[in-house]
């Protein structure tokens, strides 16, 4: 049998983990000759490519020599930190990339706390060594502080140190060396990672650590075989550590893969130490045990973290609803949210009482929920969905809400403003840290103090900031926080804008639309700095006149209009609006269209 290592890149978001993972690939000669090279082959779906993030963890192998290294390349944002608490159970060690400018990050320090504390070997890995701005030195001393920070063992604290360029496929011993290829971060693996120790004689056991669906074969269980081997069709039975009592679920082990370069491989039987994925249990969810059948024998395994923060997703009732997607009605949205919660298990889906065409989806921040309405838009949903609103708790009869811990690196000049915004969201300053000519500062932010900020963080540090926050507890009530100062310019009637109708309402604030953009009575076409909202006519011509005096007929100057991404549309949602869905279009909406039952509402919630 080969030799076996079970490996976990873990990093903060967009440190490079998905491109070393390319070299590794691109160097074990897991490409033919003459096959195509994908770049960041491991992010597969589009979103993920477009944005450069991994969302959900990948699993992938590689062979050295004669030893396969079973490589799960993990999530580095926050919202899905559940997904990497899950991953470390299949490894037995992480490697521990960190960008050689921008140091140690808060994911950086969620994820090797968790993998510390599971007393997981750790190769510390300094990427981008060739950014023109790298400071490879101090790097290593945040690093050898964060270990440290965070009670490292001492054999932890002399983990071996690689110095990497994943974009040029090198790795090297020495910080002043540049190494020619990745070979030395191929033998550390081999000398330093142990080899999953594991009994294959004993009965079949398996902890489910990820799950993968697919439309024919229903939910494909992912896992590392902790004891015994498993053979195809084999009957096995399903029980969970967190609920004891109920029932363990029969099935039959009907297909097994195991993961081979960027593909998986259909075997017949796998033994103890493998990843594999089975398919062939209906019902099977990430923290069950896969037992042989008469040996039902659950796992211990952290629950999964409950979601924080919530939003309503209903049918689209706005004057053009219909027009643009394919999937409109209550059902289609209600089976595509259930469905999801197949592949996601952070998600919580509810029907709204006394509704049949709303639904409150439940997450574990706003990328993960953003990430949801953009791949149904492009799917062919429409829908609106309310502006997000975080999870209270009641711990010891106090009602509690969650907190993040906020990293925030800014040009000196721009601190001010940020402590003072942070402040003002009820933000607890925690630390400063020099680095260069650029601060670091770390907050305590409650989860709702940062909805709509980070848009305004980014105007007020001129594009040069970077925020990045980590779930870190739940915390009493910390009161009011005061919500979007700015209102919104409403369209007055339903029509097609004109440059006139623009141009008479742009002194009122700034525009989201064009001439010729359909609009109807209640859509927001703007915002304004009053704090009040202010209807606007953009589909008001000129009158004509009979008059033709010089210059009265110029060019209208129209300023560009401000196109808002979804995230952007979803911060700036106020609590009376809501942001219309489809394939071609986002849409903010006042939730209340008519403008006299509109003014109505306002008048009786004052």
């Amino acid at each position: 049998m080969d030799k076996l290592r079970n490996i976990a890149i873990i990093a903060h978001v967009d440190h490079g983990k998905t491109t070393l993972v390319d070299e590794m690939l691109k160097q074990s000669g897991i490409y033919r000759e003459n096959q195509e090279i994908v770049e960041r082959v491991m992010d597969s779906n589009d979103l993920e490519r477009e944005r450069g993030i991994t969302i959900m963890a990948k699993n992938t192998a590689v062979r050295y020599g004669d030893t396969k290294i079973n490589i799960v390349d993990t999530p580095g944002h926050a919202d899905f930190g559940g997904e990497v608490e899950r991953i470390l159970k299949m490894v037995n060690g992480v490697i521990l990339l960190v960008d050689a400018a921008e140091g140690p990050m808060p994911q950086t320090r969620f994820v090797l706390s968790r993998a510390l504390e599971m007393g997981h070997r750790v190769i510390v890995v300094v990427n981008k060594i060739d950014r023109p701005d790298q400071r490879i030195h101090e790097v290593v001393d945040e690093i050898l502080e964060l270990l440290m920070d965070l009670n490292a063992t001492d054999e932890q604290l002399d983990s071996p140190m690689l110095f990497c360029s994943g974009r040029n496929g090198t790795a090297s011993y020495s910080p002043d060396v540049v190494g020619t290829d990745l070979k030395p971060l191929f033998e550390t693996i081999l000398e330093y990672i142990p080899e999953p120790e594991c009994d294959e004689t004993a009965p079949f056991q398996m902890l489910v650590s990820n799950i993968d669906y697919n439309e024919y074969v229903g939910r494909i269980a992912v896992g590392r075989i902790e004891r015994g081997t498993i053979r195809q069709n084999e009957e096995i039975e399903l029980c969970n550590w967190h609920d004891p009592d109920a029932p363990s679920i029969k099935a039959k082990a009907v297909s097994l893969y195991q993961f081979e370069g960027l593909g998986r491989e259909a075997v017949t039987e796998a033994s103890a130490g493998n990843i594999i994925a089975m398919s062939g249990i209906g019902d099977v969810t990430i923290g069950d045990t896969i037992c042989a059948r008469g040996h039902a024998e659950p796992l211990p395994f952290v629950k999964i973290g409950a979601p924080t923060m919530e939003m309503t997703f209903s049918v689209n009732d706005s004057p053009f609803a219909g027009k643009e997607g394919k999937f409109v009605t209550s059902r289609q949205i209600s089976d595509r949210l259930h469905r999801e919660t197949l592949k996601d298990v952070s998600l919580r889906v509810t029907d709204v009482e006394n509704s049949t065409d709303s639904f409150n989806v439940a997450g574990r921040g706003e990328m993960s929920l953003s990430i949801l309405i953009e791949t149904m838009r492009r799917e062919g949903y429409e829908f609106q969905v309310s502006p997000p609103r975080v999870l209270y708790k009641e711990i010891d009869g106090k009602t509690c809400e969650p907190i993040e811990r906020v990293v925030v690196d800014v040009p000196s000049e721009y601190m001010g403003s940020v402590m003072e915004k942070l402040g003002q969201r009820k933000g607890e300053f925690v630390e400063m840290t020099p680095v260069g000519n650029r601060m670091k500062l770390e907050f305590l932010v409650p989860s709702r103090g940062l909805f709509g900020y980070r848009n305004e963080f980014l105007t007020d540090t001129k594009g040069e900031g970077i925020l990045a926050s980590v779930f870190e507890r739940y915390e009493p009530y910390k009161g009011d926080i005061a919500r979007r100062t700015t209102g919104s310019l409403i369209a007055h009637e339903t029509g097609e804008a004109v440059a006139y109708g623009i141009w008479n309402a742009q002194e009122r604030g700034a525009m989201f639309i064009t001439p010729g953009t359909k609009v109807y009575g209640g859509m927001v076409v703007g915002v304004t700095n009053k704090s009040d909202d202010v209807p606007v006519n953009v589909c008001r011509t000129k009158h004509l006149t009979n008059t033709r005096a010089s210059g009265s007929d110029e060019a209208l100057r129209l300023v560009p209009a401000r196109k808002l991404s979804l995230e952007q549309c979803l911060e700036f949602l106020a609590d009376d609006e809501l942001l219309e869905v489809t394939p071609e279009n986002l849409r903010i909406r006042k939730s209340i269209l008519d403008h006299s039952l509109r003014m109505k509402a306002v008048m009786k919630n004052r």
